[in-house]
């Protein structure tokens, strides 16, 4: 409807000259008998001269506006075929090193098979262990980069989902995490004066994203350090927050913290793939929300996941 009613306001800008110039001719032929007549070598009566400059000004607009829509109408398609081309080729990008690195990884994976069994008393199976997690690591960096590029092409199947219920499944299984008995995991859902409301969303995409916060969490924390869980509703939003007292993240590393593939200066030596918290913020833009982060270096870091909900009706 707005978009109706400001075509409607261009064209009549565009034919204000026209009526101007007809509205004063025809005021000219009610009030006098005879309308002035102007004389530039050759008799003009003055009414049809107004007339014609309205004619004349409004086909110079007409013809601007409409250099000025082609000009617009180009822009745009330039536009949409860069960001369809850089998707492509981003998309092609992914493919081809999934493809590329999954067919390494399996040649290593038989390798180490073989040599696990007929490795020796000399500190061989040491060896083998470091180059089995090395391996492991790239095993997971090439499942979480399949994950970005199916996630770039998916559509959601949106149904309610209910995050209480969900985030306590995700701290169930965030549990089996090697640093989870040496952290203190809280968890605090704000259900006062009602439940949580739903979020409309896929399950499976929301719970990873949750499990990847809580994950980045249990890696970047010191052994007693408190990692806290709070959900509560703030608005139309509902907001998930993840806090530690970890190592906390230099401020030069917070612009660049969801892109993929990215380490932060101070987390050398510790295990990730670096996507996990690249792909936590797709999945958010999926669902329309937003996530952001905070933090001081040896004080902590909160990550802080809105999603917005269903519209509630009173208490």
């Amino acid at each position: 409807m707005r978009l109706k009613q400001t075509q409607f306001v261009k064209i009549g800008r565009l034919f204000l000259p026209l009526l101007v110039g007809l509205v004063t001719a025809a005021a000219l032929n009610l009030f006098r008998e005879n309308a002035p007549i102007i004389n530039f070598g050759i008799r003009v009566d003055l009414g049809m001269l107004l007339v014609l400059t309205g004619v004349l000004i409004t086909l110079i607009l007409g013809g601007v506006c409409f250099i000025q829509s082609r000009h617009r109408h180009h822009l745009q398609r330039t536009l949409m075929k860069y960001q369809h081309d850089t998707a492509q080729t981003r998309r092609r990008f992914l493919s081809h090193l999934d493809h590329e690195m999954k067919n390494s990884l399996t040649a290593q994976q038989v390798t180490l098979a073989y040599l696990q069994n007929v490795s020796d008393e000399a500190g061989t199976p040491r060896g083998l262990e470091n180059l089995s997690i090395q391996v492991e690591r790239l095993r997971k960096i090439v499942t979480d980069l399949r994950k970005l590029a199916e996630l770039e092409e998916q559509t959601l199947e949106r149904q309610p989902v209910a995050m209480d219920a969900l985030l306590e499944e995700v701290l169930d299984a965030i549990q089996a995490h090697p640093n989870y008995d040496r952290r203190r995991v809280r968890f605090t859902l704000l259900q006062s004066p009602w439940e949580l409301p739903p979020v409309q969303g896929d399950r499976v995409l929301l719970s990873l994203a949750c499990y990847n916060l809580l994950d980045n969490a249990l890696k970047f924390t010191e052994e007693g350090d408190s990692v806290e869980v709070r959900a509560f509703e703030m608005d139309d939003w509902l907001v998930i927050e993840v806090a530690d007292n970890g190592l906390g993240i230099p401020e030069e590393d917070l612009p660049y913290i969801f892109e993929e593939l990215y380490r932060g200066s101070n987390t050398q030596g510790r295990q990730g793939s670096g996507l996990g918290l690249a792909l936590v913020q797709t999945i958010v833009k999926k669902h329309l929300g937003t996530v952001t982060v905070r933090s001081q270096i040896g004080e902590g870091t909160v990550f802080t996941l809105r999603l917005p909900t269903r519209p509630r009706r009173g208490g």
